[in-house]
Parts: structure tokens; C-alpha cells; sequence
């Protein structure tokens, strides 16, 4: 059993990985300026944004849950820092600290409404959650884009190494670490546990109830970063932009990478290809300068079109599984 789960979760990173590949051989002959280092270096510092939320968005889908507030909390904690610097605060370890601990509070409040007050689905409170930091966004900076932030915090976003934007060797870094946590420890046997079967977690002794609540912890302080990233790439912050479709690109990129609705699966290195594959989508519509109606459309295609995958893979394994039975009986 455990060689046909490697099995297919090697196919299905390999699958993703041949998208990735096919994508960006379609886009180099579609435009002359996709494959110039420049460009590619556009798509490593476009990436992160999208790769952070997606990791957090990941643990909570592999749980069977979703948190759709990723975005709005990305723009919620760069705004408090925005309001900081406008008081006057200059310090960045402060400034930076003050976004991370707001973004995990927002996290820590989303677990606790799923576990400790039982609202029925992390759909009905990560939703509203969205909804109520866009407007608390805009009520605490006046509906006004604040500039001005310090380099230290800007560092975040704009430093390279080597010319690699260093928010890409974070994401890395980060995505090794949680790879490990996932694949390592009892805590990640634990999440794909509950995300598989609930029930079957709470017989076996684990509370289910403090391993979502880290998920969804998880999932705020990754936004967290990712609004200190946002930051760094345009040097501003604006409330408005907490009802931008970031949640719509996290979700895209784990769906693409492996992850599924219905909880128990998803990787790490999926999440990656995924976010790689939104982040080389993106710039590709922008080298041919295709309108943003038009992108939605293609990105709730291809949401559509991996949801649409990952169920006929679902019902594939559920098939195989009960002529294994049938068979094994047949044997007895």
C-alpha cells in the first residue's frame, strides 16, 4: 500500500513538473523574451508571494479545510506595518515582528472559530475573516497607500544573492523545513491523518482539535511573510488590495501541486510546481499582453481542470482498491 501511495505521488509530482515544462516551451516560442535571464529572474521574484500563501493554504487543505483569508491577511499585516512607519516607528525588527505576530494571531483566531467555537466549516469563517481584515485594512490606513518603509523591511523583497531574489531562497528554505515537518514528524503524520479520516484520528488518540488549530496558525504566519514580501516588491501598502484573487493563486497552486479538497493529500514539492506554474502563467500573459479578464478565465479553467483531475484520480485509486479486494478474497 505505502509503494502505490509513493508511486502515485510520484507521478504526480512528475506530471505537474511535464506542465511546468510544456508550459514554459509553449511561452518561449510564444515570445522571444520569456527565456532572457531577466525574465526568468521577473518569474523567481513573482513566485514567493504566492509560494508562501500556498503553504500555508496546502496544511490547511491536506486537513480538508481552506483558508480563503491568506490574501486579505497578507495585505492586513502589511498595512499595520504601514501604519507603524506612519506613526513614526523606523526600527525594522520591530515593523517585521509586529506583521508576523498579527498575521499568526489571524491565523491562531481561524483555528480556534474552527475548533474551540465549532463553526461548521473553515470556508463560513476564513470567508468573513477575508471580508473583516479588507475593511479594518482600509478603516486603519484611510483607504490611503502608505509608503515610506525603511530598507530593512523593503530588504525582503528587493535583495538578491547572486542575483536570486533572497525571498525565493526563504521560500525554499521554508519549504524544506515544512517538507521535513510533513514527512518527518508525528505532527505531520498527524495533519494527513485528520485530513483523511477525522474519526479515525480521534479514535487513535490525537487531538484533531490542536493539530487544525497549527494549520491554520501556520497558514497566518506565511501570510505574514508573504505581506512583508509584497512590501519589498512595490514599496507600498493598500487595504484595497485585500480583496485581490491571492486566495484563488494559493489555492491553484497547491490543486495543480497535488493537493486535494477532500483532505489527506499534497506535498511540499507539488506546492512549489504549482506556485511556479501560477507564477510563469502570470508572466506569460504579460509578455503577450492579455487582458486580466481573460487571465481569470484561463485560472479558473485550470483550477477547474486539476480539480477535475484529481477526481478522476480519486475514483481510479477507489477502483483499483476494490479489485485488490475482490481479488484478495478470491485468493482466501
Amino acid at each position: 500500500m505505502k509503494n502505490n501511495k509513493r508511486s502515485s505521488g510520484f507521478m504526480s509530482l512528475a506530471g505537474t513538473f511535464g506542465a511546468l515544462v510544456i508550459l514554459c516551451v509553449i511561452l518561449s516560442f510564444a515570445s522571444d523574451k520569456f527565456l532572457s535571464y531577466s525574465n526568468l529572474m521577473s518569474i523567481l521574484k513573482q513566485t514567493p508571494f504566492n509560494a508562501l500563501l500556498s503553504a500555508g493554504m496546502l496544511f490547511c487543505l491536506i486537513t480538508a479545510g481552506i483558508d480563503l483569508s491568506v490574501g486579505a491577511n497578507a495585505t492586513f499585516c502589511a498595512c499595520i506595518i504601514g501604519v507603524l512607519v506612519k506613526s513614526g516607528m523606523t526600527n525594522p525588527v520591530i515593523l517585521i515582528l509586529a506583521g508576523i505576530l498579527t498575521g499568526t494571531l489571524v491565523g491562531l483566531i481561524n483555528g480556534l472559530l474552527l475548533t474551540r467555537l465549532h463553526l461548521p466549516h473553515p470556508f463560513v469563517s476564513t470567508l468573513g475573516m477575508k471580508n473583516f481584515l479588507w475593511g479594518f485594512a482600509l478603516l486603519i490606513t484611510g483607504a490611503q497607500m502608505i509608503n515610506g518603509f525603511p530598507d530593512g523591511v523593503l530588504a525582503l523583497g528587493t535583495v538578491t544573492v547572486g542575483g536570486i531574489p533572497i525571498s525565493f531562497i526563504l521560500v525554499v528554505v521554508l519549504y524544506i523545513m515544512l517538507h521535513i515537518l510533513l514527512t518527518r514528524t508525528a505532527l505531520g503524520r498527524s495533519i494527513y491523518c485528520a485530513g483523511g479520516n477525522m474519526e479515525a484520528t480521534r479514535l487513535s488518540g490525537i487531538n484533531s482539535a490542536n493539530v487544525l488549530t497549527f494549520c491554520y496558525v501556520l497558514s497566518g504566519f506565511m501570510a505574514s511573510l508573504a505581506g512583508i514580501v509584497s512590501i519589498g516588491r512595490s514599496g507600498i501598502c493598500n487595504g484595497a488590495n485585500a480583496l485581490q484573487p491571492y486566495d484563488t493563486d494559493a489555492i491553484a497552486a497547491s490543486v495543480i501541486g497535488g493537493a486535494s479538497f477532500m483532505g489527506g493529500k499534497g506535498t511540499m514539492a507539488g506546492a512549489m510546481l504549482g506556485a511556479l506554474i501560477i507564477a510563469t502563467l502570470r508572466n506569460g500573459f504579460t509578455l503577450l499582453s492579455i487582458e486580466s479578464a481573460v487571465q481569470n478565465m484561463v485560472l479558473g479553467l485550470v483550477i477547474i481542470l486539476a480539480v477535475l483531475l484529481d477526481v478522476i484520480r480519486e475514483n481510479m485509486e477507489a477502483r483499483a482498491r476494490r479489485i485488490a479486494a475482490a481479488q484478495q478474497v478470491s485468493e482466501d
